[in-house]
């Protein structure tokens, strides 16, 4: 399944061009053009789906996997510090490509990248509600 308007359905395909680290029959992983540290590089499904939520699960289980073999790889390449995966879904978590992709972002010490953020407070009836809400929930297919 293609989206011929989705930037990142070209770029997985090879129309446009891109610094490709990694490509199978799946995926294809490329250098970001706007890296928040050395070696920031995108995962990318060669098939569209919009987000987590559209994502097959035979798909997530490979990109895992992927992301993995993947990382370390880089981290062992670049000399980096740590590690970081990020996959935001939706507008309102920072997704600004709507094709599904992950984040593969090397860190160092002192890189100040800027991915964490401030632990909120919350009280142990916020926690509870929060639980039952979910535990609470069905879906048709679990």
């Amino acid at each position: 399944m293609k989206d011929c308007n989705c930037i990142f359905c070209k770029i997985a395909d090879g129309e446009i061009p891109s610094a490709t680290i990694y490509e199978d029959e799946d995926f294809r992983v490329i250098l970001d053009l706007g890296p928040a540290t050395r070696g920031h590089a995108l995962l990318i499904p060669k098939d569209h789906y919009p987000d987590l939520f559209e994502l097959e699960d035979e798909a997530a289980a490979k990109i895992l996997v992927r992301a993995k073999r993947i990382a370390a790889r880089m981290k062992k390449a670049l000399g980096a510090d740590g590690f970081n995966l990020v996959q935001n879904n939706g507008e309102a978590a920072g997704q600004t490509v709507f094709h599904f992709h992950m984040h593969l972002i090397p860190r160092y010490r002192e890189d100040h990248a800027g991915i964490l953020w401030e632990p909120q407070k919350t009280t142990a009836e916020e926690l509870e509600e929060v639980k039952t809400l979910i535990q609470g929930y069905q879906e048709d297919n679990g």
